[in-house]
């Protein structure tokens, strides 16, 4: 199983709903408490955020891939969830 990284700003509306959408995700399916989410505040560590190509937060990689970048409803998150769970 992959270990995903979140990046994310506290203040982002789009960022808070996604990480919502993760709390809703884990509690409907233990499956996916087993997956490493790895939060990164990007205006706390810039330098680790340099290091990705990405432009919009929230963004999620899996490892170096990335999978979701901007906004992320519902099913967004809970296809990166999914997709840490096959890798």
């Amino acid at each position: 199983m992959g270990k995903v990284k979140m990046f994310y700003q506290r203040t982002c509306p789009h960022c808070i709903a996604a990480m919502q959408h993760l709390g809703v995700l884990i509690e409907e399916n233990p499956a996916y408490r087993s997956v490493q989410i790895e939060k990164i505040d990007e205006v706390a560590h810039p330098l680790i955020a340099k290091k990705y190509d990405y432009y919009y937060v929230p963004t999620f990689f899996l490892g170096d891939v990335k999978l979701h970048e901007g906004s992320a409803g519902f099913d967004n998150v809970k296809a990166v969830l999914d997709a840490a769970l096959e890798s």
